[in-house]
């Protein structure tokens, strides 16, 4: 297996203090090491997570190991657009300006279900309540520019267990097609990529750079829906990480550059990504940036549509 590409140490090694970023789903995998490497290197860091009291004991755990910057936890539903609005505000309340917003949380391949207002579970959660929040950031990302946007997609947005990654327009909540849970999947991560895409376009001298990232196949707890989280982290362990599955600080390694390499803002709009399996298999070394197989990511009239439709569902 090819070695999982790495972060600088230099980037690592950066003073972060006097700037502020946003992780969603803070709490866990990814982006506890996200935030845990942020807040080392002195930032302050807006945790933001489903279940506070998860979030302050990751909190705590992070002060711990040498974090000296400030961790601040606050409660997130992105299933929730009422949830997205009151921690926006929040958020805005104390932080006029931020230099980062990382769309990190999300679920995979979820039973068929809906989120409190009514969207499909996958494109619910991991789209439309991030494209919300970005929305509502956006400002005082504009303030505190120079600022990145990160979306974390997956290379499952080109083909997810042979489903292959495309927005249905005219069903995304599967209301009138039957359900598929790789299928949702591929196209709420599908919606990741074009909403960066967009942005960047959209966004054009603002000093923000939208970009997103495949984290890599890693060790979280996104399996819990078809695999018991145990089984992975125990008993299978030894053969998946034979087979390329990296653990949480290597799946962190491209949200990290692309947040903070001064690289990357050549590079709006692109998709960055670790380790993968892809159609051609040649992308599936990796690279920073990619050009994805899948022609659905480089169709821009279905990023303007998507946009259009975000809106026109989250209300603004």
């Amino acid at each position: 297996m090819p070695k999982p590409l790495l972060c600088p140490p230099d980037l690592l090694a950066l003073d972060l203090s006097g700037k502020t970023f946003v992780v969603t789903g803070g709490n866990s995998g990814i982006g506890a090491v996200t935030v845990g490497q942020l807040a080392k290197q002195g930032a302050t860091v807006v945790l933001a997570c489903r279940r506070p009291a998860e979030g302050e004991r990751v909190r705590a755990e992070l002060v711990a190991a040498g974090a000296r910057g400030t961790i601040e936890v606050r409660a997130l539903d992105l299933a929730s657009l009422a949830s997205v609005r009151a921690f926006a505000k929040d958020v805005l309340a104390s932080h006029a300006s931020l230099q980062g917003l990382v769309n990190n949380a999300g679920v995979m391949n979820t039973p068929a279900g809906k989120t409190a207002d009514g969207f499909e579970t996958q494109f619910g959660t991991n789209h439309l309540g991030h494209f919300l929040l970005t929305e509502l950031l956006l400002g005082a990302l504009e303030q505190g520019a120079p600022s990145r946007i990160v979306n974390l997609s997956s290379c499952y947005h080109d083909v997810a267990q042979g489903r292959e990654g495309r927005i249905d327009f005219d069903d995304p909540s599967f209301e009138r097609r039957a359900y598929d849970g790789w299928a949702a999947y591929a196209q709420s991560k599908l919606a990741n990529l074009l909403h960066a895409r967009q942005l960047a376009k959209r966004l054009a001298g603002k000093g923000i750079t939208p970009v997103s990232v495949h984290p890599g196949w890693v060790r979280t707890n996104l399996v819990k829906s078809f695999m018991p989280v145990w089984a992975q982290n125990w008993v299978l362990r030894p053969f998946l990480r034979l087979s390329g599955m990296i653990e949480p600080w290597e799946g962190a390694q491209t949200t990290l550059y692309a947040l903070l390499s001064p690289e990357v803002p050549a590079h709006a709009g692109a998709y960055f990504s670790q380790l993968g399996m892809y159609r051609d298999k040649a992308a599936n070394g990796g690279g920073w940036p990619l050009r994805s197989p899948n022609p659905n990511a480089h169709d821009d009239d279905a990023a303007e549509r998507l946009e259009a439709l975000s809106r026109a569902l989250v209300g603004v």
